[in-house]
């Protein structure tokens, strides 16, 4: 039930004219909310636009938000080419339509060249835009065609046999005929010195008339449909419709609303984030940390500390403070908050990055997650870095949710609950974690996985690193090759020319299992061979058989599978191996009856 301070409607609809609106733009009472981006229209758009208004066309309502005293304020700038001493307070702020009022304003108002971006090299230029009277009277002729954009020296370059256009004096704008949209609302001191020019010839007088009416009146005349929040709305809502309403290629994000709301306070987010982004990317395995998920890893630690609190003070399970890191809870953190918990997040990523060192991720490429790296950052800022057995039982937590894919979907439902539990669990005692008990990876699943960069191939192959893999060709420990940039990808064990040819199906061949993480020069060696020719071949390089069996081991492949290009046998025992490491990493009981992989087995068909 809506109570006596809710307005039943959230909104109110109107129609304004256009010389009113863009006066409005031009004494700064309409502004824009500083979040918004800047015009980045192109030179066709603008054409497009300029046609429409002058055939008295639709070009779509705009959105206003009404600003009065005591409402959620958020900073503002005037609307691009509006220029003034003195800024008034806005009494509204453009939410949607900015282009359009942006493009009709530079167009028909400031007197000033129109700066548009070029659809070809993204490159800014002065663009000033004619309408050529004659053609805007021809109904053969289509209105965009009439309209052209000249460049800062009001001159149009020649093209295509079509020669260069001057009207940088008033006096070749009345002899082309061509009239400047920048002078629609001034347009009868424009009519009398091209009458004058034209010593007042009366086929020229009615020429012009006609424009008057089928083409200037459009413009003095033309209605905006205007849809007017009314104030009082929560600054949440405000930033809702706002991302709901923007029709950019590139949709805001809720770090960019959240820099509106603490520009407000007279406080840079975007400056605060790019010190401290520079600091995190000191760590390799943190060079792909975005704003967003910063900002969603302070909202962890904020509501969780809140909670913490509100049990300290004896408020009852029911009425706990919930603890999130959504879009609503980002927005709705203080700038206080903020503050106070900016600097033990940071912390909190670097120990991230300690940890996941000794899990042998090393690099932003090897993370599984992105937003299992923002929970364990906010794990680290509540417990700090663990020790000894805690340890133990982060590194549980971590390969159980990388390992079992559990961040796939609901991911931040799940962080939230983990930062609630794994520091309870760590230090407290407390039960298991949700992602702890839930964590299960079967062999058939293991079959199934194909993407060689998705989550659980990373997470295996992290694993393996961990378990000391060693390079077929290089000899070298995985680990210490990826430490130092040497380019390491996953490769078939049996080459997909091989399997082609000896007719094994492209599902079981593409299997994680037959693939494992090795250098550029193992990739080269082994190439499309079998696997006893191209394990001789590395043999007859100087690398002894007791060592290839060594090296082979290390990335679980047993040898005497793959010296009998034995497929069926490599797959099997390689399957039970991982499944193996992995049941280690998530600290779960191995299943006693793992499935044998036989080329004859339907269940095996199905499962692949």
């Amino acid at each position: 039930m809506a109570t006596m301070n809710t307005p039943i409607s959230a909104f109110d609809l109107s129609k304004e004219a256009l010389p009113d609106l863009l006066l409005k733009i031009q004494h700064g009472f309409i502004q824009l909310p500083d979040l918004q981006r800047s015009f980045c229209w192109q030179d066709d758009l603008v054409i497009d636009l300029l046609a429409s208004v002058s055939q008295g066309w639709p070009i779509g309502g705009i959105l206003l938000q009404e600003v009065s005293h005591g409402s959620w304020k958020v900073c503002s700038r005037l609307v691009e080419g509006v220029q003034l001493e003195q800024v008034p307070t806005p009494t509204e702020l453009i939410l949607d339509g900015q282009q359009r009022c942006t493009a009709l304003f530079m167009c028909l108002f400031s007197n000033r060249p129109v700066r548009v971006q070029s659809r070809r090299n993204g490159k800014m230029s002065d663009r000033w835009y004619y309408i050529a009277i004659d053609k805007a009277l021809d109904p053969e002729v289509e209105r965009e065609q009439s309209i052209l954009s000249f460049n800062n020296r009001r001159i149009r370059p020649g093209f295509a046999g079509h020669p260069a256009i001057n009207c940088s004096t008033p006096e070749q704008e009345y002899e082309l005929g061509l009239f400047p949209l920048a002078r629609v609302f001034s347009y009868a001191a424009w009519r009398q010195g091209y009458s004058k020019y034209w010593q007042y010839n009366p086929e020229k007088l009615e020429l012009l008339d006609r424009f008057e009416r089928e083409v200037i009146k459009r413009f003095e005349h033309f209605q905006v449909p205007v849809i007017r929040l009314k104030p009082g709305l929560p600054k949440t809502a405000i930033c809702r419709v706002f991302e709901k309403v923007n029709t950019q290629s590139e949709q805001l994000n809720f770090f960019d609303l959240a820099t509106a709301c603490f520009a407000s306070q007279d406080f840079s987010l975007r400056d605060d984030w790019v010190k401290r982004e520079q600091r995190l990317k000191q760590q390799r395995v943190l060079q792909t940390v975005k704003e967003t998920d910063y900002l969603a890893c302070v909202a962890l630690v904020a509501t969780y500390h809140k909670r913490q609190q509100a049990i300290a003070a004896g408020v009852s399970t029911q009425k706990l403070p919930a603890v999130a890191c959504g879009r609503a809870e980002v927005l709705d953190l203080s700038l206080a908050d903020y503050q106070k918990y900016a600097d033990q997040v940071i912390v909190g990523y670097e120990e991230a990055a300690r940890f996941l060192y000794g899990q042998k991720v090393q690099t932003a490429e090897d993370l599984p997650y992105q937003i299992q790296l923002v929970a364990l950052a906010a794990i680290l800022s509540v417990v700090g870095y663990p020790q000894d057995r805690v340890r133990a039982k982060l590194e549980q937590w971590f390969w159980c949710g990388s390992c079992a894919a559990l961040y796939t979907s609901w991911h931040e439902r799940r962080a939230s609950q983990d930062i609630v539990q794994v520091p309870a669990w760590l230090h407290e005692g407390g039960e298991l974690p949700n992602t702890v008990q839930m964590a299960h990876l079967q062999v058939e699943r293991l079959l199934m996985v194909r993407r060689r960069h998705g989550a659980v191939y990373k997470a295996i192959n992290a694993l393996l690193r961990k378990h000391g893999a060693i390079d077929f060709a290089a000899g070298e420990a995985l680990a210490e090759i990826n430490l130092f940039n040497d380019p390491i990808d996953s490769h078939h064990i049996f080459p997909v020319a091989y399997c082609k040819k000896q007719g094994i199906d492209k599902d079981r061949y593409n299997s994680l299992v037959n693939l494992t993480p090795l250098s550029r020069l193992s990739n080269q060696k082994i190439g499309g061979k079998a696997p006893s020719q191209y394990l001789r071949a590395l043999e007859a390089e100087g690398i002894s058989r007791r060592r290839m069996d060594e090296i082979l081991r290390s990335h679980l492949i047993e040898a005497e599978t793959l010296r009998a290009d034995d497929f069926d046998a490599f797959l099997s025992k390689r399957a039970q191996a991982l499944m193996e490491l992995v049941n280690r990493a998530m600290g779960k009981t191995p299943a006693s009856n793992l499935l044998e992989i036989t080329s004859g087995s339907s269940a095996q068909r199905e499962s692949a």
